[in-house]
Formats: C-alpha cells, sequence, structure tokens
C-alpha cells in the first residue's frame, strides 16, 4: 500500500465521507468515492494532466476537494493544495513556483474574476471551475491555457516515489520552501497515525482543519481512509455547530490546533457529553492549562503530537491509554527514529537540550530547487533538523523547548518561550499568552509578552508582570507586555512569534517617531 490509489480501499459499501447539510447530508461509500475520482481522473487526462504536471486546488474543505485532490494523485500528477482565501499576489507566487498546468477553482470563480482566476491568468494556467451537481463532480474547462497544445492524455497509473503532494513552509524568514512528498511519504504517516490512536473502520472523526494544511489532509482525512472508516466535512469550523455534528454524525474523535480546543473550551460544551475515544491536539504547543481542561471538560484522553510538513505530518504523539501521557511533551517517536543533535550532528546526551532531528520513509527527500536548504536541513545519516529545540527523557518521551531561532537571548541566558507561555497561560485571567524576542540596546534581546484575557477578567500589567515574577527566575520576566483583544494567526490558526512580534511592536512606531 505504498500509493494513494491502493492505500484508499475504494471497493466497500462503508461510508466514507458525510457532508453535514439540511435537509439531508450527503453521504459517499468508498465505492462510490473511487467511482468519483476515476471519473474524474478521466476528466483531468482529457484535458491534458501528465505526470508530474502540477494541479492547484483552491478549493474549501468538500467533495470536491477530495476527488479532485486524489485524482491528480492517481494520474502521477502533484496536487497542490492551495489557501482559497488568499490574495491574488499570493497566488501567483504559489502558480508560478510550481509551473501550475491547471487551477481548480469553485462554481462562479471566472464570473467574478476571482483572485486565483487573475493569477491563473497570468501565468496561463489553465482554469476549470469544480462542483459537485448532485451525481458527479463537474470539471467544467473555462480556459485551456498552456493545455491547449496537449489535450487527451493517457489515465496513469501512480507509482510509490512519484511526487503526489506538494505544500509549501511558512517559515520563519525568507520566501517559502516547496516540500515535495511522494505517494510512499504519505502512506507511511497514514500506516503511522492509524497504528498511533488504533484506527479502525468503527472509527468517525470531524474534520475541522483545513485540507489545504497537511494537518488537516494527513491527519483528518487520508489517515482515516487509510483505517477504512468515517470523515464528517462541514465547509470550515464552526464552534456553534461542531458538537452538533459531532452528535448528529456520531463521531469519536477529533484532531485540531490548540486555537480551536481553546475556542471550544469558551463555548459551552453539550449538555450530555458525547463518547469520545480521544482528542488529538498538533501544529503548535499545547498548554499543560489548556490539557487539563480539555480532559475535564469532555472526559477524554489528550494526545498532544508533533509534526511538520517535511515529515508529511506527524513524527511524534503521546500515545493512548493506558500508556503514560505527559502534559508539555509531544510523545514518543511513531515510525520515526527521533535523536536529540547538537550542530556538528553528534547525539547528546539523555536529558541535555539540543536540535529535534527525525528520520524515517515518511519525511520528505529534500525541498525543490533549493540546493543550500537542503544542505542545511539534513546530516549525513540523512536525519532532518526541525529546527526545533528540545530533550527527550529517560522514556524516550520529547520535550519541545522552542524553535532554534526563536530562543530569547537574553545577555547570554537562553529563555525558552514555550516554557513562558505555559506559566503565563496559568494565570486565572490569562486566555492566550505569546513571548518572544524584542531587540535591547544593553542585553542584546528582551523578553516581550503578548496576552489575551478571557471574557470580563482584569488584571492590570503590573500585577501579570508580579504574578510572573513569583513563577520564574527574574532574567525571564517580560519587559514589555501588550494587551490585545486577537493574538495573531496563520490561516490554520497557528501562532507564529515573528508575526505576533511584528504585530505588537508595530504599536510602538508612532511613539518612536515622536
Amino acid at each position: 500500500m505504498t500509493t494513494l490509489a491502493n492505500a484508499v480501499q475504494c471497493t466497500t459499501q462503508a461510508t466514507a465521507i458525510i457532508i453535514p447539510g439540511k435537509p439531508d447530508a450527503l453521504t459517499i461509500s468508498y465505492e462510490q468515492l473511487g467511482h468519483h475520482v476515476l471519473s474524474f481522473q478521466k476528466k483531468i487526462a482529457a484535458l491534458g494532466i501528465t505526470p508530474q504536471a502540477a494541479v492547484s486546488i483552491a478549493l474549501p474543505n468538500s467533495f470536491e476537494f477530495i476527488v479532485a485532490f486524489l485524482a491528480a494523485s492517481w494520474q502521477r500528477a502533484i496536487a497542490a493544495p492551495l489557501n482559497s482565501a488568499y490574495k491574488q499576489e499570493e497566488f501567483e507566487f504559489y502558480i508560478d513556483d510550481l509551473k501550475s498546468a491547471v487551477v481548480l477553482v469553485p462554481r462562479g470563480s471566472v464570473q467574478h474574476e476571482g483572485p486565483a482566476v487573475r493569477a491563473a491568468r497570468k501565468y496561463q494556467a489553465a482554469i476549470a471551475e469544480v462542483y459537485w451537481n448532485g451525481k458527479e463532480v463537474v470539471l467544467d474547462i473555462k480556459d485551456n491555457g498552456k493545455l491547449s497544445r496537449r489535450g487527451n492524455q493517457a489515465v496513469e497509473k501512480a507509482q510509490p516515489d512519484d511526487i503526489a503532494l506538494v505544500l509549501h513552509t511558512s517559515g520563519t524568514t525568507g520566501r517559502p520552501k516547496a516540500v515535495p512528498l511522494t505517494h510512499k511519504n504519505l502512506t507511511q504517516t497514514m500506516k503511522n497515525i492509524k497504528m498511533t490512536y488504533q484506527l479502525t473502520p468503527e472509527d468517525r472523526t470531524l474534520l475541522v482543519m483545513p485540507l489545504f494544511h497537511v494537518h488537516g489532509l494527513l491527519a483528518g482525512l487520508l489517515s482515516p481512509f487509510f483505517s477504512g472508516g468515517s470523515v464528517i466535512i462541514p465547509p470550515k469550523f464552526s464552534a456553534s455547530e461542531f458538537w452538533d455534528n459531532f452528535i448528529t454524525y456520531k463521531a469519536n474523535w477529533y484532531t485540531a490546533v490548540p486555537t480551536i480546543h481553546q475556542i471550544l473550551l469558551r463555548n459551552p460544551p453539550p449538555s450530555q457529553i458525547p463518547k469520545i475515544r480521544f482528542i488529538r491536539s498538533c501544529s503548535s504547543p499545547l498548554s499543560p492549562k489548556t490539557f487539563h481542561e480539555l480532559e475535564s471538560t469532555f472526559n477524554a484522553p489528550v494526545l498532544e503530537a508533533y509534526a511538520m510538513t517535511e515529515g508529511a505530518h506527524q513524527m511524534t504523539s503521546n500515545p493512548l491509554p493506558p500508556a503514560k501521557r505527559f502534559p508539555g511533551s509531544v510523545g514518543i517517536g511513531q515510525g520515526v527514529e527521533v535523536k536529540i543533535l547538537d550542530q556538528e550532528g553528534t547525539e547528546v546526551p539523555q536529558g541535555s537540550e539540543a536540535e529535534i532531528c527525525i528520520r524515517g520513509e515518511n519525511v520528505t527527500n529534500g525541498y525543490l530547487n533549493n540546493p543550500e536548504a537542503n544542505k542545511s536541513s539534513f546530516t549525513k545519516e540523512r536525519f532532518f533538523r526541525t529546527g526545533d529545540q528540545g530533550k527527550q527523557d529517560k522514556d524516550g518521551y520529547v520535550i519541545i523547548t522552542g524553535r532554534i531561532k526563536e530562543l530569547i537571548n537574553k545577555g547570554g541566558e537562553k529563555i525558552s518561550p514555550v516554557e513562558l507561555d505555559n506559566v503565563v497561560a496559568q494565570n486565572e485571567a490569562v486566555a492566550e499568552a505569546v513571548s518572544f524576542a524584542i531587540e535591547d540596546e544593553i542585553y542584546g534581546q528582551e523578553v516581550g509578552l503578548a496576552v489575551v484575557l478571557k471574557d470580563g477578567k482584569h488584571i492590570s500589567e503590573d500585577d501579570l508582570r508580579s504574578y510572573v515574577t513569583s513563577k520564574v527566575a527574574k532574567f525571564k520576566v517580560p519587559k514589555k507586555i501588550f494587551f490585545t483583544d486577537v493574538m495573531p494567526k496563520t490561516a490554520t490558526g497557528k501562532v507564529q512569534r515573528r508575526m505576533v512580534a511584528q504585530a505588537m511592536l508595530a504599536r510602538e512606531e508612532p511613539k518612536a517617531k515622536l
């Protein structure tokens, strides 16, 4: 099972997909899914899609997205999911970077000259609107672009080493890097996730993460498919509809970023908590405070995992009970080797902090057209350098202490922003806390802190600083505290310290000009 075509068993009558709707939901069996994917594959082959041509998919979470993604991979093409909310310049970057052959957009996009359409035209990519008409997923070709010279290609059969998916890393600096993931990479992660959480055909998840992100695509969709389970797919995450969908369609687990967990905790829980087999958290650090609130509120084990696009998502995870799970730890390696290595690639003593490095069949072979990044990102033994600093306990559980480039270096004292976030989040008035480095003439760097308070709660800057002072060493106490109503986040709900720092420090620019 080393290609998506044979990893997703499209032969049974079991339910694969449920699209909530009123009055009726759309329910698709695995056999029906296979039929629709093959039909769409034939359509894109007729359009002129050849092996390793890039198919940009600018569709929201939907049945159409799933069919288009699987069909592109079956055709040996490269699926390139894009956030449908991107602006034109963003679409232009991604379409140009991969030399996309076609851009798939929702119905009505061409008439309204949407940003994806304008970007596709600039680079002569074909444009096709994709929609479900109640019987089939329609490929409505609006502009053949440079494919007008290709047309009517053979229907292909995917190979394990074909690149099936390309996603770009957001990165902390510079140009986003293109991460190619093969069928073998993806199916290995699907297998790892199935094993980690013991997924079976009896399991059903509610998908709340976007499918243009590796978290939603691999953990929320493809791994359940690999196990023969079912996926409930609303068009987007809605806190007000989450539990209604979860209970109505009989879900028993979900995976999300900490932001979504926090939103669910802030909203009223259902009058009767359903039986939840586990709650998975990934993509950014989960504070121990949120961990305990989730477990006590929803009466389910919370399993934090650690993942990266370069690892085709999951690398480590806390295991299911009765095995132990640790708040503040991202668990143990799942189908991968994990080592803590110094800059020379030498493993450090157990318990010491250095860079978290991984190796496994799920890990990309290297970035596209970026030899410098490939040289710096892999050791001689082909361990991938994650850029995260951390350590392992005696049982192999990984504790992340921060991004190496995000560690706050105050006069030679290294401060873990993750540790500080967790301390501040323990305050009863605090909903979210993000610490970051700010430039300082004396120490080189000082500690900045952005805080969102809970509704109806108040705390002064002095009182919050006093609270932190009582919990940590003096050199870790924030020099500047910024109160904000909304914490800046990426489109997937992930906090990036660089974004937060820029937004908070921008407030001070007018003062600097006085």
